[in-house]
């Protein structure tokens, strides 16, 4: 068994060794002792301080190193308060180093500004340095004699840092530009010029300031490919002849509709005149019978009515029999 001496030494070891895990855990000595020999002068309680203020060390300290290697005039108090805002300390210093060495002027709030309004600075500055080409799809347009005319655009942009914090994206510039080349199509007296001088799309749309606004400057617009649709023209063409058929044949069924209710009026107004007739005939021997009684018709008149009226009804049966004869013999 070891002595009482022997174990309190260890002990008193164990605490020393804890004591000293802690301290390190806490305090970034190596990271102090990287910035000490970078040329980065501070002092560990700032280091320490960091630590209190929920503040990584290591994410504030490596970009101030590459800031201050690139001949940078950064503290440690813009990178610490940009990264308690949220923003990215190394993107921004990225960004500095990169402006720097393009002679592109740009503050440090300016870059923390960017990067805290959501885009990506570093990109941005290459951007400038480096112009991007967005290419859009197939737009179309109509020209005057009615052909579909479809063009596809490429287009050389530049980031614009000024205009970074509330200027538009690529989208408002596709837009735009798509909106320009429908226009220039739509006031082409043919297709046939838009085909043989495309450059007039881009030359016409370039010169309308399409960029302002947007985070970028446009530095070209030009036509990749041209390729002709349809027949816009003769379809509209057909389309109105077919609703025009479709009027004409509406009032036609209209009128025809207006004519079979005549017909139908005009055959109840003879039904009711027969009927008329009809009633007219019945009073005729009412009217006989009380001439008779009143004398003012002898016996004799009526038989020579009743013969009248005999010969009459054989006359209709002869002419009757006859027709239908001859329409046998045809």
């Amino acid at each position: 068994m070891l002595d009482q001496g022997t174990l309190t030494i260890l002990l008193i070891a164990a605490a020393v060794i804890v004591v000293l895990a802690i301290f390190f855990t806490f305090v970034p000595i190596m990271l102090w002792i990287s910035a000490l020999s970078s040329g980065v002068k501070i002092g560990i309680f700032t280091l320490v301080g960091m630590r209190l203020r929920r503040v990584i060390p290591r994410r504030v300290i490596n970009p101030l190193i590459k800031a201050v290697k690139a001949g940078l005039s950064i503290n440690t108090n813009q990178l610490e308060s940009h990264y308690l805002a949220g923003g990215n300390v190394d993107r921004v210093v990225n960004a500095l180093i990169a402006a720097h060495r393009a002679n592109i002027e740009l503050t440090f709030e300016r870059c923390a500004a960017i990067d805290l309004a959501g885009r990506n600075v570093l990109e941005a500055v290459q951007m400038s340095v480096n112009p991007k080409v967005i290419e859009s799809p197939f737009i179309a347009g109509v020209a005057m004699d009615g052909i579909e005319v479809k063009a596809k655009a490429r287009i050389t942009v530049r980031a614009n840092i000024d205009r970074l914090v509330g200027g538009a994206g690529e989208d408002t510039i596709i837009a735009r530009v798509g909106e320009g080349v429908v226009s220039t199509i739509g006031s082409s007296d043919s297709h046939k010029k838009v085909l043989e001088n495309p450059d007039m799309i881009s030359q016409t749309v370039l010169t309308k300031g399409l960029d302002a606004g947007t985070a970028f400057e446009i530095l070209s617009i030009d036509i990749a490919d041209v390729d002709i649709g349809k027949n816009i023209g003769a379809h509209l063409q057909t389309e109105q002849a077919e609703a025009d058929k479709n009027i004409a044949q509406a009032k036609a069924e209209e009128r025809r509709a207006m004519a079979v209710a005549q017909e139908q009026e005009m055959t109840a107004r003879v039904e009711e005149m027969r009927a008329k007739v009809v009633e007219a005939e019945a009073e005729v021997p009412q009217a006989m019978a009380a001439a008779l009684k009143e004398g003012n018709m002898g016996v004799m008149d009526y038989m020579n009515y009743n013969n009248i009226k005999a010969d009459t009804e054989m006359r209709h049966s002869v002419g009757d029999m006859n027709e239908g004869q001859n329409k046998k013999d045809k």
